[in-house]
């Protein structure tokens, strides 16, 4: 059976350090509509505490993620 989540969104926030890439998902997941999903790519190991603590406190859901070759992808589904 094939994983196939819909991503409306993908953003590449490789390099980029806490807490830039929680504020730049916080900014673009606020542009969009309730169920879309983003995808946010991070090098930044800080990223696995913090996007499952910004998705609690802004009532959104991590529905996935993904770690290959240093690079962790986090599937954001906006809830509100």
């Amino acid at each position: 059976m094939a994983d196939e989540t819909q991503v409306d969104v993908t953003m590449d926030l490789k390099g980029l350090k806490c807490p830039l890439p929680v504020v730049k998902v916080s900014q673009q997941i606020k542009k969009m509509t309730v169920n879309q999903v983003l995808v946010a790519e991070t090098t930044d190991p800080g990223a696995h505490a913090d996007f499952p603590s910004w998705a609690r406190s802004s009532g959104n859901e991590i529905i996935k993620t993904e770690t290959e070759g240093g690079v962790s992808r986090f599937y954001i589904k906006k809830l509100k």
